[in-house]
């Protein structure tokens, strides 16, 4: 048998097991855990799931080793080296697969992603030696190799029951919110009009408005500012009420957390859409509308807080104080902006009258 078809032979296995790993990546990526009635052992569960990605890992490192320097691994080799590696992943997912609904969508997706990390890790290793030139260690195989390591590390990492999943979830919204809330004030307090110290008051500003705020704007910032902290202490406060009342002893308390996971998830997009349409020229007809979804999302975010398990009667106060703050920024952000509205009004329709004159008087 010439080299060439010996080498070409060693990869076939590879390949094969390629097509298998994408498989089983797109099942886990799509399908449904299987729902049993009887009681079901998290505990359990997190040991098995632990082995099974411990399992990955190690054979994962055997098959990149393997492949990192010569003699290349035999045919009949190449294929026990497959045939492992597989058995390791498909006991990956069917542990995953053993996790139901019940104990929490939240947990289910984190898990769920944090599984198909690990076989995609796994995917572009296999791709990457495939690809690789012969009988050398790449950096790409170095990097895919630690890949496979960092997202088993990160699997091993993962809440242990829904609770604690969202937590996570609200973690990440507070990053994203601060993160908006923070760059809009630094903008602030860059961005001046260049001529505000040589104009007089009733003088129109002058110089490109599309790169700084005229006062006008600034005032309707304020209002919309209160909005996007009011989203942040509700999360903060959310935080901690999870954590002193969060409950999982029963399907109706999970299913809680759950819905609030959901609705807070659109929190962030709520204020970075809104914080968009304030950079300047602030886009008037963008911020009204974005004003008025994040603050009746936020008035049902409160309502799901109030009505759930975690908020008790110190949570109440703050959940009514803040309900109180959304309709104040509400209405404040409309009164400002139909006032500039009103504003507009009055000059169109002083223009149409002096241009009817004039073409009468012409």
């Amino acid at each position: 048998m010439s080299a060439d078809n010996s080498v070409g032979n060693v990869f076939v296995p590879l390949r094969n097991l390629l097509n298998s790993i994408q498989c089983v990546r797109d099942r886990v990526r799509d399908g449904e855990s299987n729902e049993s009635g009887g009681a079901f052992d998290l505990s359990n569960f997190w040991d098995t799931l632990n082995q099974a990605v411990k399992a990955v890992s190690q054979e994962a490192t055997k098959l990149s080793v393997a492949f990192s320097k010569p003699p290349l691994p035999s045919q009949q080799d190449g294929e026990k080296l497959s045939e492992w590696i597989l058995k390791s992943v498909l006991s990956l997912s069917t542990v995953y697969y053993w996790l139901p609904k019940s104990q929490g969508v939240s947990l289910r997706r984190q898990v769920r992603d944090a599984t198909v990390d690990v076989l995609e890790g796994v995917t572009q290793l296999v791709e990457v030696i495939l690809s690789s030139p012969l009988q050398s260690l790449s950096h790409e195989q170095l990097t895919s190799t630690g890949g496979v390591w960092s997202a088993c590390d990160s699997l091993t990492q993962l809440p242990r029951d829904n609770k604690a999943a969202l937590l996570v979830v609200l973690s990440a919204q507070i990053g994203v919110v601060k993160d908006a809330i923070e760059e809009i004030e630094q903008a602030l307090s860059e961005v001046q009009d260049p001529f505000s110290d040589v104009l007089d008051d009733d003088q129109e500003p002058r110089g490109n408005q599309d790169t700084y705020w005229p006062e006008k704007d600034r005032l309707v910032i304020g209002p919309c500012q209160g909005l996007m902290k009011a989203s942040a202490v509700c999360l903060r406060n959310l935080t901690s009420a999870v954590k002193t009342h969060g409950d999982v002893s029963t399907p109706q308390n999970v299913a809680q957390l759950d819905d609030l996971a959901d609705i807070t998830k659109e929190l962030s997009p709520g204020v970075a859409d809104l914080a968009l349409c304030l950079y300047p020229p602030m886009d008037y007809s963008g911020v009204e509308d974005n004003v008025s979804k994040l603050g009746a999302l936020l008035k049902k975010v409160l309502e799901i807080i109030r009505c759930s398990h975690v908020c008790g009667e110190s949570q109440l106060t703050w959940v009514q104080f803040l309900d109180g703050a959304v309709d104040h920024n509400l209405q404040k952000t409309k009164d400002l902006l139909q006032h500039d509205s009103y504003i507009l009004c009055v000059c169109v329709c002083v223009c149409v009258c002096v241009c009817f004159f004039l073409s009468e008087w012409l």
